[in-house]
């Protein structure tokens, strides 16, 4: 037996795990499971505590956990938020035209980029001389303002010499870490593939801080096991692997998420729906395995060439924040997408404050757009990219919660306090779905009157013909769990929509789709002439520490099985821990002429098919193989697969293209 530590960092929350297993991975059992706040300016807090709290309840000492397994958000926040390093771009054999393609000119920003003479063309053959003495000519400079460099070459992954030359050349002259395009993917377009370097290049200190920091705390409770890291494709690579190729890491948390409900419920086919604080993401499970988006990954705006789950977030959380929509005659609840901290949960922290102004603003005849709502400093430091409005604004903001209601003077001042929690600078804290379980008694973390104060403010809200929203906070309440529970069914039908390519939101908005759906949240009788069936085909698999409270009726409204698995509430964690190392490499055989078979990677053509073949068969069994090790497999399995294109020409049978692609799998390495 060994034990496993599995830890996932989700937007709100940081869970932790702890199971039993045998050293295959079977026969699992949780032993210990604790949440912690996700700590968002340095994620090794959050990571810590939860490490903390899982193991205070346990009778496992830390020296006997055998492995760890980090699923995180970080690669993908990151990204999106535009909190990067600055890093170089040498792109060999590309001309600046080719840089403005697939978004790269602009995803470099002020980042530099170099042109070098050289690359290959599209059979491998050299097309000019790689050239690097304007490279050379400017390193010393260039090293000073840039973290790492990005290395893409013109046909790169038919033949990497030119990459492998400048690679060389950086790591002799500088310290800075180098990607190169050919290690993150085989397949054509050079400037996506650039861009993908560009990222990856990127992320390498973000990610590379997190391992150490996280390494660090294990360290520290003597815990000595090797640490593994999800992909996006849900996949466990090494963090040594993780810190030279992080891009792959984006979509890692919800790709753990689905490798948990793979293992915890056994269904090889199913749609997923983890619903957590901030957002609800969905995807699915086809034959055991995450679905994943043929045209890579798009994160931040930009479409990369990481394989990565299918996921479709929505921003439906706990903590989504509830607003007042519809019209002004026929007000309406709505939820999302910005994530607010819970008045519940805001005053364990701060009670006699948040109660003494919850009570002052009931006690006011008058009705302030803000009230209910505080703001406060998140603990990260000033960024310097402010107005001087935003800063003023800042400036104002205390490190205690403060009432928002007074606060703000205009409009402007409003925008920039989105400005500020954008950035990550402060947080507001209001009414959410979570603040409505605990007045209804479904929750009981936090504090149950300051959730029912909220609703109580919210509810005296009035339409355009002055009567009150509510006249009841635990009405409201429900209302708000309601509107969760329908908002979680249309994410999921609009999901199946669009993976059955359809228009999603045109299918979703038909009033066949919205009667049904009407008709079955109300109980209602359609007593038709035509009935209309409405059914999902797959079962719903519901994660998330709410997902018992919302999946059940958002099923029963697609017609469709609820399948909420005991331990829903840290499935990510438990998916972090449990799931394979999987590597894959492909490598392509072209007939450039008649009689000449070239394979990439090999640099002598052969003169048959046959021994081309098997030459690119030894080939990417040689090389994933090598990847497999680097990930961290110490056994896997090879299976290796082939796609070969022909043409009849004149007459005669002639090869297009091959790929062989060899795939390695196998069981992470335990401490023993």
């Amino acid at each position: 037996m060994a034990v496993l530590l599995g830890i996932d960092t989700g937007g709100t929350y940081t869970d932790a795990v702890l199971l039993d297993t045998g050293a295959d991975g079977s026969g699992a059992d949780v032993v210990a499971k604790a949440k912690a706040l996700t700590t968002r300016h340095d994620l090794a807090i959050g990571i810590a505590d939860a490490v903390n709290a899982v193991l205070a309840p346990s009778q496992h000492s830390p020296e006997n956990i055998a492995l760890v397994s980090l699923s995180t958000t970080l690669a993908t926040n990151a990204l999106v938020e535009g909190h990067t390093s600055r890093v170089a771009l040498i792109a060999i054999g590309f001309s600046p035209r080719d840089l403005r393609q697939a978004g790269l000119d602009d995803a470099l920003g002020s980042d530099p980029a170099i042109i070098l003479p050289g690359g290959h063309q599209t059979h491998g053959a050299e097309a000019m001389p790689l050239d690097t003495s304007s490279l050379e000519e400017q390193l010393d400079e260039l090293v000073e303002s840039v973290s790492g460099f990005a290395v893409a070459g013109y046909f790169a992954v038919r033949n990497p010499a030119h990459e492998l030359a400048v690679r060389d050349l950086l790591l002799a002259r500088t310290s800075k870490p180098v990607t190169c395009s050919h290690e993150l993917s085989a397949k054509l377009n050079g400037p996506k593939r650039a861009l993908t370097t560009v990222l990856n290049a990127r992320l390498v200190p973000t990610i590379s801080n997190l391992i150490a920091a996280t390494e660090k705390t294990l360290q520290t409770r003597k815990i000595a096991a090797p640490v593994m890291v999800v992909r996006g494709d849900g996949a466990l690579v090494s963090a040594s692997f993780a810190t030279r190729r992080p891009i792959e890491t984006i979509l890692s948390g919800p790709a753990a998420s689905l490798v948990g409900a793979h293992f915890l419920t056994g269904h090889d086919n199913a749609f997923v729906n983890d619903i957590g604080g901030t957002t609800s993401d969905i995807a699915l499970l086809e034959n055991g395995q995450p679905k994943l988006n043929p045209d890579g990954a798009l994160v931040g705006g930009y479409r990369t060439m990481v394989e990565a789950v299918a996921m479709h977030t929505f921003g439906l959380g706990g903590d989504s924040e509830v607003g007042l929509g519809g019209s002004a005659l026929n007000p309406e609840i709505t939820l999302g997408p910005r994530r607010l901290v819970p008045i519940s949960l805001l005053a364990t922290g701060h009670h006699s404050l948040v109660h003494t102004a919850l009570d002052a603003q009931l006690k006011s005849v008058l009705n302030g757009r803000q009230d209910g709502r505080f703001v406060y400093r998140s603990g990260s430091g000033l960024d310097s990219d402010l107005s001087s409005g935003q800063r003023k604004l800042y400036e104002k903001i205390t490190p205690e919660p403060q009432a928002i209601e007074g606060l703000l003077q205009g409009t402007a001042q409003g925008a920039a306090l989105q400005r500020l929690v954008n950035r990550g600078l402060v947080l507001i804290a209001g009414l959410t779905p979570s603040d409505a379980m605990h007045a209804l008694g479904q929750h009981n973390e936090w504090d149950e009157q300051a959730a029912i104060k909220a609703l109580k403010l919210f509810a005296r809200r009035r339409s355009g013909s002055g009567e009150a929203f509510a006249d009841d906070p635990l009405e409201l309440a429900r209302h708000i769990v309601a509107r969760v529970e329908r908002r979680s069914a249309e994410v999921v039908l609009e999901t199946a929509f669009q993976l059955d390519g359809r228009d999603a939101a045109a299918s979703l908005g038909h009033e066949l789709v919205k009667d049904t759906l009407d008709a079955r949240e109300k109980g209602i009788d359609q007593n038709r002439l035509v009935e209309f069936e409405l059914t999902l085909s797959q079962p719903l698999i519901g994660l998330g520490a709410s997902a018992h409270q919302y999946h059940p009726k958002a099923a029963a409204l697609l017609a469709t099985e609820a399948v909420i698995p005991e331990h829903a509430d840290v499935a990510n964690a438990i998916g972090a821990v449990v799931g394979q190392i999987m590597v894959r490499s492909d490598v392509t055989i072209s007939q450039p002429a008649e009689g000449r078979f070239q394979v990439a990677g090999i640099s002598a053509p052969f003169s048959e098919e046959s021994k081309a073949l098997d030459a690119a068969h030894e080939h990417a069994r040689h090389k994933v193989a090598e990847l497999a090790r680097q990930a961290g497999a110490e056994i896997f399995e090879i299976d290796i697969s082939q796609d070969i294109k022909r043409a009849n020409v004149e007459s005669r049978d002639m090869l297009i293209e091959a790929k062989i692609s060899a795939r390695a799998t196998g069981r992470p390495p335990i401490a023993g």
